[in-house]
């Protein structure tokens, strides 16, 4: 790891408050999603995998989605009638089983107009989210996490570097404005960028702040870039809570949020758009893979949990 760089203090907008999720109604179909993830150390994840397998397999539990389990915590998507969403979102707070590491978990809801997922899966796997660095621990200490209200104001301010950490597809299809581009196809790409720019906001006087969908890729990036000496203002929730919380965040981003389901894109008011695979991958590279891998996983027969 290199050394570390003398970055400006963090001080200014106010950081404490904390993230509450938001209470949508419904949709017409009668179906939500729920996207939740949280950093904790597990010592036997396997265990956690066997029972959050045989909760989602229950005949009553009539949820779809993905969920990856791992040494550093969890990470998942689920999709359901409210009563079912509730029920697991429920079991994973309070369950004796996973013995309260996923108590006060926050979970980012969504309305779905169809069903976004067609099976349902419970992954173990050696990370969650995979940085291409090894023993960064997300669990410790990390970013500074900014409210949506602070975020606006703070997104304004002339010494902020506002850094989209997304793969470069996801900011063309939208993102906040005054935001950069780091040009990644894949998270492991991220680290490079950082290390490549970091002394240059360093010697202007910079403060990073960092953005994502729901708030996961920012964790484990600013615990990695904690060591380096760069303190960080990530969103708290990522860009699904500040749709989330506030009303007219139309102000703030441009186009469109791009999820990783069925519904391919959301609103700034959470609402799936008309937007298809086609639109997102269209001129990229590597388009036609993304497309095609995209396509065989929608289309994928149900499958309960394995």
């Amino acid at each position: 790891m290199r050394g570390k760089l003398s970055f400006p203090a963090t001080a200014g907008p106010d950081l404490s408050t904390a993230f509450s999720p938001s209470a949508l109604s419904p949709s017409a179909t009668g179906l939500l999603h729920s996207a939740f993830y949280r950093f904790v150390k597990l010592s036997q994840p396997e265990r956690v995998a066997a029972r959050l397998r045989r909760l989602v397999a229950a005949p009553d539990s009539l949820v779809l989605g993905s969920v990856l389990v791992a040494p550093e915590g969890i990470n998942g998507m689920l999709a359901g009638t409210p009563a079912a969403i509730h029920a697991i979102e429920q079991a994973l707070l309070t369950d004796p089983g996973f013995e309260g590491r996923f108590a006060a978990m926050p979970f980012k809801r969504s309305t779905c107009t169809r069903m976004p997922f067609h099976r349902m899966k419970v992954h173990l796997k050696p990370e969650i989210l995979p940085l291409g660095i090894a023993g960064v621990d997300a669990s410790g200490p990390g970013g500074s996490d900014v409210s949506p209200r602070d975020w606006r104001a703070l997104i304004r301010c002339d010494d902020v570097v506002l850094l989209d950490n997304r793969n470069s597809f996801e900011f063309k299809l939208g993102h906040f404005q005054r935001a950069i581009d780091p040009q990644v196809g894949n998270f492991r790409d991220f680290p490079a960028y950082v290390l490549a720019h970091a002394p240059a906001w360093a010697a202007a006087g910079q403060r990073v702040a960092m953005y994502c969908t729901g708030g996961i890729r920012c964790e484990k990036t600013s615990a990695w870039m904690q060591g380096l000496g760069i303190p960080v203002l990530q969103l708290e929730g990522g860009v699904l809570n500040y749709f989330a919380q506030m009303p007219d965040a139309d102000r703030d981003w441009q186009g469109e949020c791009f999820v990783f389901d069925n519904r391919v894109a959301l609103d700034t008011r959470l609402r799936e758009t008309a937007t298809a695979l086609e639109d997102v991958y269209a001129g990229m590279p590597d388009g036609e893979w993304r497309l095609a891998r995209a396509r065989r996983l929608a289309s994928a027969g149900p499958e309960r949990a394995a």
